[in-house]
């Protein structure tokens, strides 16, 4: 599976139409309120991880390295 940073934003914004939706009451409205923390839970480890990615990309640039970790290949 190959997700990009757009697909999350996408996702974000369903959920947040999910949340908009008046029709939700009660247990319903309950379970979208904590599928919404699940998912900015996660959302938020994703762009932390995009963040470490990118400024390990602005370090290898600076100091003119051809290679950067394996990990972040």
């Amino acid at each position: 599976m190959k997700n990009k940073l757009t697909d999350l934003n996408d996702h974000l914004f369903m959920q947040l139409e999910r949340l908009n939706d008046e029709s939700l009451k009660g247990e319903e409205l309950q379970e979208e309120i904590e599928r919404s923390k699940a998912i900015t839970g996660v959302s938020k480890e994703v762009v932390s991880n995009a963040r470490l990615v990118l400024d390990a990309e602005k370090h290898k640039r600076e100091f003119g390295l051809t290679t950067g970790p394996k990990l972040l290949e």
